[in-house]
């Protein structure tokens, strides 16, 4: 492996933009850790990645289990000394019910993920970034187009991703004197498996039900590979990245 290739760290990597994100890095000649609480998908992946001759570590996680975090970081540092981009990627929904019917549980569990487990992540990275030698890194953050406007009965993801949105503004700040840029990337209809159903009715505000417009999940993994390859002395804070037809800029 060369001295000038890049680590990258996506958490929620098994499926979805994770797993297009990996893929897109993987071409481009990252190495690229792969964590997620599922280990037949990630390491399906990484003996894609091998059989390719790309390089890929798959690293079973739960990012809202403080010491399966900092075993992850441990092995990264162990294997590589170093990690230059964390893409805070897992996340979880709740159902959608009135905010009386939903189970504490499953707000918790919400908020374990989505928030906790992007704060653990970052936690870790920031503490390797900083000791590392050359200093610093990059850290992006799913956010969501829900870190700007909720769906009907989405409190408990809502809720998640705007503070995703105001934990990425207080790391950018802090990472400052680090080196360490941290941004956020704020997704809209993505076609993954997890996402499809959108595409044949989903709950609009107004208590209609209506197929939404879908983008194809590559244009993302596009979108963080060019975040994660700008140099560290310039950040793109937000990037807003959707189906140019969804329902989300209007009134309805």
């Amino acid at each position: 492996m060369s001295e000038h290739t890049k680590i990258a760290l996506i958490t929620g990597a098994g499926s979805g933009i994770g797993r297009a994100t990996a893929l897109e890095l993987l071409q481009h000649g990252w190495t690229v850790v792969l964590a997620g609480r599922r280990a037949e998908p990630l390491q399906a992946l990484a003996d894609e990645a091998k059989a390719k001759g790309q390089h890929a570590l798959a690293v079973p996680t739960d990012v809202a289990d403080p010491a399966s975090v900092e075993a992850l970081f441990a092995r990264i540092e162990a294997t590589y000394g170093r990690l230059d981009m964390l893409f805070n990627n897992a996340g979880v929904n709740a159902p959608a019910v009135p905010i009386d019917e939903l189970p504490v549980e499953k707000w918790l569990s919400v908020i374990n993920i989505n928030l906790t487990g992007v704060f653990l992540c970052a936690r870790a990275a920031f503490a390797l970034m900083r000791r590392q030698s050359p200093q610093g890194g990059r850290i992006i953050n799913n956010g969501s187009i829900s870190a700007h406007a909720p769906r009907p009965f989405s409190a408990p993801y809502t809720a998640s991703k705007h503070a995703v949105s105001g934990l990425t503004k207080a790391l950018s700040l802090d990472g400052r004197a680090f080196q360490i840029s941290v941004s956020q990337i704020d997704i809209g209809n993505a076609l993954t498996e997890l996402s499809q159903r959108m595409s044949k009715g989903v709950l609009q505000a107004n208590g209609t039900v209506a197929a939404e417009p879908m983008m194809d999940v590559q244009h993302v993994a596009q979108a963080v590979r060019h975040m994660a390859e700008l140099p560290l002395d310039v950040n793109m804070l937000n990037m807003t990245i959707m189906a140019n037809a969804m329902p989300f800029v209007g009134r309805g």
